[in-house]
């Protein structure tokens, strides 16, 4: 008997062993993922464009519905841009931003006589910002192209107006034009040149984040803290009435899984409960009063909102 229970005590020694070594892996990994992608968004202050406002600006955009800069029936390539809105040290996050975006037709024509392809959004009360358009078309400056690009108009509460253009990877003008190009200095584009990819819609999306001079709210960051927990994925994405979360916990903390609409809103509460660390699954499941459109799913750890993941629902 002794010897028996001396061997299910080693087994169970070793079992332990085994899985503070594969978590410990599990949380390097995690670690060296998102120090990767850190160096990729490094908090660098959002510079303005060298071209500046541009001919083409009209005041008194209206407001977005429904998050639509282009309408359904716009011709082109649709594509989402969303991001979050961040103070210069990138440790807080700023709501109630005024973003106004106006950019080109796919035929590289800008309305100058009406409002389409122009409008203002605000950030939210977590800092995030998204609209939907049409990927802009190419139009000559002189005797070259000018790239794809969307203006922007940023406004923090109280502070000083940021004007810039965000421009797209593998553009084949971005090279020869006189503002993309710059690649240091106060109008320097680098960090304004993001990659989009295809959604399972088939819709592009990218995502900036935009960093400026303002007053904001200390909610944590998407990436700043992934020592402390990370949603590992939730699929499927797109859903239509569950969507499955799986999430890691790596210290002992009160943890909570949110659900915000576009507006910052809280529509439902998953999780909130202390957790040891380990990894975790949860689902949500949709009520009837959930309408079609994006949310983003946020841990939490110790009130901190730590990482989220953004979501369709069908």
């Amino acid at each position: 008997m002794t010897k028996k229970r001396e061997s299910s005590r080693r087994r169970f020694l070793k079992n332990v062993s085994l899985l503070v070594l594969s978590f410990s892996s599990l949380v390097s990994l995690a670690k060296n993922v998102f120090k990767f992608k850190s160096r990729q968004s490094n908090c660098n202050e959002s510079t303005e464009d060298a071209y500046g406002q541009g001919p083409f600006y009209t005041s008194n955009a209206p407001f977005l519905q429904n998050n639509l800069l282009a309408d359904q029936n716009e011709l082109g390539q649709r594509i989402i841009i969303s991001g979050r809105v961040y103070n210069l040290d990138c440790t807080k996050v700023i709501p109630n931003v005024e973003i106004d975006v106006w950019h080109a037709n796919h035929d590289g024509e800008y309305d100058n006589s009406g409002y389409n392809l122009r409008g203002k959004t605000l950030s939210n009360n977590q800092g995030f910002y998204m609209f939907e358009t049409i990927k802009p078309g190419f139009y000559l400056n002189g005797s070259v192209f000018r790239p794809s690009h969307i203006h922007f108009k940023i406004t923090p509460p109280g502070h000083n107006t940021l004007i810039t253009q965000l421009y797209f990877q593998n553009d084949p003008y971005i090279s020869t034009d006189v503002a993309a190009s710059i690649d240091n200095g106060v109008f320097d584009a680098s960090n304004r040149i993001i990659p989009l990819n295809v959604n399972s819609n088939g819709i592009l999306e990218g995502t900036w984040d935009i960093i400026i001079n303002g007053d904001g709210v200390s909610l944590g960051s998407n990436n700043i803290h992934v020592d402390k927990g990370i949603i590992y994925s939730a699929n499927p994405n797109p859903f239509t009435k569950e969507i499955n979360i799986h999430y890691g916990v790596f210290q002992t903390s009160s943890v909570g899984i949110f659900i915000y609409d576009v507006n910052g809103q809280i529509v439902d509460i998953i999780e909130e409960q202390v957790l040891e660390p380990n990894k975790y699954s949860s689902s949500w499941i949709v009520k009837k009063n959930i309408f079609s459109g994006y949310y983003f799913i946020a841990i939490k750890i110790n009130d901190l909102h730590v990482h989220h993941v953004k979501v369709f629902k069908k």
